[in-house]
């Protein structure tokens, strides 16, 4: 452990946070100092100032005389003048070492905090200097150590590069070669589909052929079987016609004698009806209305 309490780190001297830390104990030390050295001063001036005061309020008192007192009373007057004068001195004598220690202790205080602050700079300069050289010294050693690195990466990248030209130039020589197989498998393969295609399109067309044949078969067939159809509904239609009209000349008969009928019953339905009223007319005597 250093004098100064600093626990060494690893690679760059004290530990940035205990430094700064001490600093800042340093600084507030230094700051009470110097507040003490200014109340010590003011306290100094103002002791001064009130002794300046007194000073003048009793230089303005007019002299007591007390001419009526007898012997005894001027004795004791006069050694209350004395001591009154004796307490005087004492007091400024005190007063003025006060102001003594004071001003002494103030420039003490001063001097002790500029020696301080003297003291505190100058050992931050040289820890700040401390650091630039440790700094330093680590950052040549990182460029040393990234050049060795560059170095060996570049020699690495070259060789990887050598290895990966050499398994393209034998994947090419690779892929050509299947390549070439594939061609001549192809070719293999389309002469033998030609063959098979040509074969394919003559059995089409010799199908295709029978085909159109039955097809005209079948044509004239429905042809025949159409004249046919048509010819028995001709025959048919004209057997229909026929039936309608006998059907509808039965009707006709149907409808004459249901009127005939008809106009016989409402013959005999006016006769009852005449009859009806004209025994009516009989029994009232009134003409009964239609």
């Amino acid at each position: 452990m250093p004098p100064d309490g600093f626990a060494t780190g690893r690679g760059r001297g004290y530990r940035p946070a205990q430094v700064d830390a001490y600093l800042e104990a340093l600084s507030a030390d230094r700051d009470a100092a110097w507040e003490r050295a200014a109340r010590l001063t003011v306290l100094a001036k103002d002791m001064a100032a009130e002794a300046a005061r007194l000073r003048e309020v009793v230089s303005r008192l007019r002299p007591q005389e007390y001419d009526t007192l007898d012997d005894g009373a001027r004795r004791l007057f006069q050694l209350a003048l004395e001591e009154a004068r004796q307490l005087r001195e004492r007091a400024r004598c005190e007063a003025r070492e006060q102001v003594a220690r004071a001003v002494a202790d103030a420039e003490g205080v001063r001097l002790a905090a500029q020696e301080d602050a003297d003291a505190l700079r100058a050992e931050a300069d040289e820890r700040a200097r401390q650091l630039l050289l440790a700094a330093r010294a680590e950052a040549d050693a990182l460029r040393v150590g990234a050049r060795r690195a560059v170095k060996e990466g570049r020699k690495e990248s070259l060789e990887a590069l050598r290895e990966v030209r050499r398994r393209t130039a034998d994947l090419l020589a690779e892929r050509s070669r299947e390549q070439a197989e594939h061609w001549a498998g192809a070719e293999r393969a389309e002469s033998g589909e030609a063959a098979a295609l040509e074969a394919r399109e003559a059995e089409l067309v010799a199908r295709a052929e029978e085909e159109v044949a039955a097809a005209g078969r079948a044509l004239v067939e429905a042809e025949e079987y159409g004249r046919r159809c048509e010819e028995e509904a001709h025959a048919r239609a004209a057997t229909i016609v026929a039936e309608a009209h006998a059907r509808a000349d039965r009707i006709a008969q149907e409808t004459e004698r249901v009127l005939r009928e008809h106009s016989a019953t409402w013959d005999d339905v006016q006769a009852h009806m005449d009859l009806v009223r004209s025994k009516l007319t009989a029994l009232t005597g009134q003409a009964v209305l239609e």
